[in-house]
């Protein structure tokens, strides 16, 4: 199926459509039996994520089971910091361990050259996806955006305060400023070779956006992510481009305002009525595509809890361009036969 047929593909051009496409941050994970046969089959997380055949197959899973108008490629944020040289490990128990870079010295041992040598794996496996999805399923390529992937290459681990690459940000800007340079050129080069193999949308998830005050939240999260959009624009001129400012409250309306984006994923604190009004519509109107915002512990609850709220954000966000999804990430503990009704509500 051409791409401009595809209901998330056409949700993200702006149109309001008679059902909107759905789908699930991590959609594929440990809730699946199947994934866990898969991750145990693949030795390490990383090795998982380097494994075409293995990162197929688990992007494909919840495709198989629950009929998503999208799959988004199985990969992880940090593999662009890994790209670079940086030291990347992942423990149980502890999630991603890095050598810190938390100096403008530090930062000259990270290097482009390779860049494309050591994710070259991933390449494979959106080429695959490309060519084995359905005719009706979109494919999602994605990066961490340049401040989340940073406050992970700073404090060598994931953080509750960010402390730590806060006080080089807030302490030499300057400085900071050419590790955000190195990883925006960075994405640019990794979300285009994903283009390039096939990925139809791209998003860029600034998970840790909501630690940043207003100022600094213009400059590390907005600023970076227009750039980002503009040079990819300039190769790809009618791609799709999703981000995912979590946290960021009435943020969300200057981050849409920015225009750099066709669609805007909310977490699930931002109240629907604001964002019906302040930011769903057109991109020629400093609005966007709105995507969102179911919270992940009422897919683990279920039953009329979640259906309820379900109904509620279709009334709400329904009458515009929208996408069903998340207001994060699924949890391990989430049934998978809610997921299915999840699924089938929404398919009507």
């Amino acid at each position: 199926m051409p791409t401009e047929h595809k209901l998330l593909i056409r949700a993200l051009r702006g149109e309001t459509l008679t059902r909107p496409p759905f789908w699930f941050m991590r959609q594929a994970g440990r809730y699946l039996s199947e994934y866990r046969a898969t991750r145990t089959q693949a030795g390490s997380f990383l090795d998982l994520c380097f494994n075409p055949d293995l990162a197929t197959e688990v992007t494909l899973q919840p495709i198989r089971r629950f009929g998503m108008d999208a799959a988004i490629l199985f990969a992880d944020i940090l593999l662009i910091p890994h790209g670079l040289g940086q030291a990347l490990d992942y423990r149980e128990g502890e999630g991603p361990i890095l050598e810190p870079v938390r100096s403008v010295a530090e930062l000259a041992q990270l290097r482009m050259d390779d860049l494309h040598e050591r994710v070259a794996p991933v390449y494979e496996t959106v080429g695959r996806l490309a060519s084995e999805l359905p005719d009706n399923v979109a494919l999602i390529g994605f990066a961490g955006a340049p401040w989340t992937v940073a406050t992970y290459m700073v404090e060598g681990r994931g953080s509750r305060d960010h402390a730590i690459v806060k006080q080089w940000a807030y302490a030499d800007p300057d400085g900071f400023g050419r590790l955000i340079e190195l990883l925006v050129t960075a994405t640019v080069e990794y979300l285009s070779r994903q283009v390039d193999a096939g990925a139809e949308a791209v998003q860029l998830f600034d998970t840790w956006a909501g630690a940043l005050s207003e100022t600094a939240f213009r400059r590390w999260c907005i600023e970076p992510v227009q750039q980002i959009a503009v040079q990819l624009r300039r190769k790809y001129p009618e791609l799709p481009i999703i981000g995912f400012p979590r946290g960021v409250g009435a943020g969300y309306k200057t981050f849409a305002q920015a225009g750099a984006v066709n669609g805007i994923g909310l977490d699930w604190t931002v109240p629907l009525e604001w964002a019906a009004a302040e930011l769903q519509g057109s991109n020629a109107e400093g609005k966007a595509t709105l995507q969102g915002n179911l919270d992940p512990r009422l897919l683990v609850i279920g039953g009329s809890a979640m259906e309820t709220e379900v109904r509620r954000i279709l009334r709400i966000l329904g009458h515009g361009p929208f996408i069903f999804n998340l207001g994060h990430g699924i949890v391990p503990e989430t049934p998978p036969e809610h997921v299915d009704r999840l699924a089938e509500m929404l398919r009507g």
